[in-house]
This record gives C-alpha cells, sequence and structure tokens, in this order.
C-alpha cells in the first residue's frame, strides 16, 4: 500500500497479459483470425500507455498551457488517425483524416475546457492533471461514435446509391435525399453511449468510477465524477458526430445536388 493505493509490480501486470494471450489462443483454436490483431493491440496498448505515463509524468511536473496544447494536439491528431483507419470506405485526400480530426477537435476541446472552467475549477484551469486525462476520456468515446457514424453514412452512400441518386433525379435537394442515412448514421454514432448510460450503476461500474474507489475515494463522490464525465461524453459524441456526418454528407454531393461517390477512396 501507498499514498492511500495498492501498487501494482510486474507479476501483476503479468496477469493481464496472460489473459490477452488466452484470448489470442482462444482464437487460434476456433481459428477466427484475429490473434495476431490480440496481441498488437495488446503490445500497442502497453507501449502507448507506458509512453503516456513518462509523458503525464513530465507535464504534472511543468504546469505550462503551451505544454497542456501541444500534449491535447498530439492526441487529437492520433484519435483523427484512428478514425480514418477505421472505415470502410473513406473519403478522398485530406478529407480521410480532416473530417475526424476537425470535428473532434470542435466537440472534445469545446466540452473539456466548459468542464474545465464551470464543474471542475482547477487552479489553473489548463492544469494538465486535471485537463489531459479529462480530455482522454471524451475523445476516446467521441472517436469511436464519430468512426462510426462516418462508416456508416459512406458505407451507406454506396450501398444505397441507387435510391439516392432516384431522390435527386426527382428534384429533392441533397440533404432531404440523405437524411434517412444521416439520421441511421447518427443513431449508430450514439448508441453505444446510450447503451453505457442506461447500464451504468446496474449492469457495470466505469474505469473511471472504479479507479477512485481503488484509489481511496468515497463512493458517492466517485459516483459524481462519474455522472459528469458521462454526461460530458455523450454531450461531446453528440457534438461531434453531428459534425463529422453533416460535413461528410457535404463533402458526398455538390452544389448542383449530385451524389458524388468519386470522392471516395478506390
Amino acid at each position: 500500500m501507498e499514498n492511500g493505493y495498492i501498487a501494482l509490480g510486474a507479476g501483476d501486470l503479468a496477469v493481464g497479459a496472460a489473459l490477452i494471450a488466452l484470448d489470442a489462443g482462444l482464437s487460434l483454436y476456433l481459428r477466427l483470425g484475429l490473434e495476431r490483431q490480440i496481441l498488437v493491440a495488446g503490445v500497442r496498448m502497453a507501449v502507448q500507455l507506458g509512453i503516456m505515463g513518462m509523458v503525464l509524468t513530465s507535464l504534472f511536473s511543468h504546469v505550462s498551457p503551451l505544454f497542456t496544447g501541444l500534449a491535447a494536439m498530439a492526441m487529437i491528431g492520433f484519435a483523427g488517425m484512428e478514425v480514418a483507419g477505421r472505415q470502410d470506405k473513406p473519403l478522398s485526400g485530406v478529407w480521410n483524416w480532416g473530417v475526424g480530426i476537425g470535428s473532434m477537435t470542435l466537440s472534445a476541446t469545446l466540452v473539456t475546457a466548459l468542464a474545465l472552467t464551470t464543474a471542475l475549477k482547477p487552479d489553473p484551469w489548463y492544469a494538465p492533471h486535471y485537463a489531459i486525462p479529462l480530455l482522454g476520456m471524451i475523445l476516446g468515446n467521441t472517436m469511436t461514435g464519430v468512426a462510426l457514424g462516418l462508416n456508416v453514412l459512406t458505407s451507406g452512400a454506396v450501398a444505397g446509391r441507387g435510391a439516392i441518386e432516384a431522390q435527386l433525379m426527382l428534384g429533392a435537394p441533397r440533404f432531404q435525399a440523405l437524411a434517412p442515412l444521416v439520421r441511421k448514421s447518427l443513431r449508430t454514432a450514439l448508441m453505444p453511449i446510450i447503451n453505457t448510460m442506461a447500464a451504468t450503476g446496474v449492469v457495470s461500474l466505469p474505469g473511471m468510477m472504479t479507479g477512485q474507489i481503488l484509489g481511496g475515494v468515497p463512493p458517492e463522490e466517485a459516483v459524481k465524477y462519474q455522472i459528469l464525465i458521462l454526461s460530458l461524453v455523450a454531450g461531446a459524441i453528440g457534438i461531434g458526430a453531428i459534425a463529422a456526418v453533416l460535413i461528410a454528407a457535404w463533402r458526398l454531393t455538390d452544389h448542383r445536388h449530385r451524389l458524388r461517390l468519386d470522392r471516395l477512396k478506390r
């Protein structure tokens, strides 16, 4: 026990690594074809979190808006790359990662700044031990919502090309022709956070809340923080997904109300 929390050693982490290896073994045995992805994802997780631990240690000892801002920009940039990599029918050119980065910059930074300046109010407001973990939680969930929404939109546009173009030829404006697909994309983007909020507290205890309780925070205080975090995440996903899907819908059409699937990667 150190400073009120239970310190973990290499042997403790090896238990978790063994479970990841078990998943890979089961995939191999059942011929799922996921064993390589599971192992690579596990290694990436360990390496990325190890690097982040060192970066955060340095950031926490140098409270600076410049360093906090640079860390936030790097996190958003990597999140944008992840969104781009999860698309079955990605947009071509810089739009592939630009839509994700732009929408997440708008939503995650806006919601994070709102929380820091109103609910949490650390001194200073850009204190990295508050700003960076908060942005990370919001950004990770927003990334998933944006990626899902964009993937449904672009894949749906390709699959439903005939129906969309029929409406356009009958005189429907481009956003009216794409409206059912846009709604489907946004429902898909928001469904994970809706399910999370509906099940939290009854079926599951979120990681942040569990971590705080294990760290010695009273359960009633951990609950308050978790409610705030999930509310912030829901807001950020809504803003980010709407921005990303509408921008992508605009990009997939033109001012002459034509469907432009040539703007997708071949």
